[in-house]
This record gives C-alpha cells, sequence and structure tokens, in this order.
C-alpha cells in the first residue's frame, strides 16, 4: 500500500510537471516582438498529400531580431507555404522571392501587446485547471487506497503531500505568466 502511494505522488509530479512544460511551449508562440522560429510552429504544410510541419520541409531561421526567413529545400512548395501563413492568419505578410520567403516582423502595438498579455493569462488559467485535475484525480486515488486498506493517518498525508505539489506547480504556473508578461509589456 505504501508503495503505491508513493507512485500516486510521483504520477502526480510527472503529470503537473507536463501541464507546465505544455504551458512553456504555448507561451514560446506568442511572440513578444523578437521573430522567433516558433512563431510558425504548428503550421501545417501540404506536402504531395500529406500535412507536414513547417520545420521538417523547410529551414527556419531569424537572421536578425525582425525577420523571418524560410527556405524550403524544395522551391516548388514557396506558393505553398506563403498560402498557409496567410491561411494562418498570424498576422505577417511573407514575402517571396523565388528562393526563400522572407517575414518582417512588424512591432507590436500596445493594443495588440494588451491581447497577448490576455491570451497568456488565458493559457496560464488553463494550465492551472489541468493542474487542479491532475490534484482531483489524486486525491480520489488515495481516498481509494483508504478504502482499500492504507490507514487515514497516511491517506491524510498523501493529500497533504499532493496539495504542496499543486501549489508548488501552481506558483510555477504563475512565474511563467509574469514573466511572459514582462516579456511581451517590453517594448
Amino acid at each position: 500500500m505504501i508503495e503505491e502511494a508513493k507512485k500516486c505522488v510521483e504520477q502526480t509530479k510527472e503529470q503537473m510537471k507536463a501541464a507546465v512544460a505544455h504551458l512553456e511551449k504555448d507561451f514560446t508562440k506568442i511572440r513578444a516582438g523578437k521573430a522567433s522560429p516558433q512563431m510558425v510552429d504548428g503550421l501545417l504544410i501540404d506536402y504531395y498529400g500529406n500535412k507536414m510541419p513547417l520545420s521538417q520541409i523547410a529551414n527556419i531561421n531569424t537572421p536578425d531580431p525582425k525577420t523571418l526567413m524560410i527556405q524550403p529545400w524544395e522551391k516548388n512548395l514557396l506558393s505553398t507555404i506563403e498560402k498557409a501563413i496567410h491561411a494562418a492568419n498570424l498576422g505577417f505578410t511573407p514575402q517571396n522571392d523565388g528562393n526563400i520567403i522572407r517575414i518582417n516582423v512588424p512591432p507590436l502595438t500596445e493594443e495588440r501587446r494588451k491581447d497577448l498579455v490576455k491570451r497568456a493569462k488565458v493559457d496560464a488559467e488553463n494550465a492551472k485547471v489541468v493542474v487542479r485535475g491532475i490534484r482531483r484525480d489524486s486525491n480520489e486515488k488515495a481516498r481509494k487506497l483508504g478504502k482499500d486498506g492504507l490507514s487515514e493517518d497516511l491517506v491524510k498525508g498523501l493529500e497533504s503531500d499532493i496539495q504542496k505539489i499543486t501549489d508548488e506547480y501552481s506558483a510555477s504556473v504563475d512565474k511563467l505568466l509574469t514573466t511572459k508578461e514582462k516579456e511581451i509589456m517590453t517594448i
């Protein structure tokens, strides 16, 4: 029984760690005024009938903080990539010169910065909801262990440990949000 309780705590940590890692990944997609290859992460391109991530069919780099350069490995994909960027409505205007696609990242307006902060807050709150859901599931497992013969004191201790882990990862989400907010609002 004690081994199962330890396993429950470890699973809780791993699941919450994954939720925070997912939030970090989401935050890399929110631009903060600097060009970054993550801005086009998740962009799927029609590649001979299959949907492929842009990063698997092109080289993406940032020659300077305001420019994103996309160089496909096959030149015939230039117009397909350009259409996909337009369709994704990322707020960019790609420039196709026949060899590469350049995207000049415009500076963020105050209004756009506030919108991005709101989006970051929504993402952070969603991560907290996931963390609380994991806590709920873990507490249910702890109570089930209590019904299966684990002593009441150990169940209370397990629930206390789960709450400490939850508080730790909630604080981690808050810290990530504060950092991202500062990054977005910095001109």
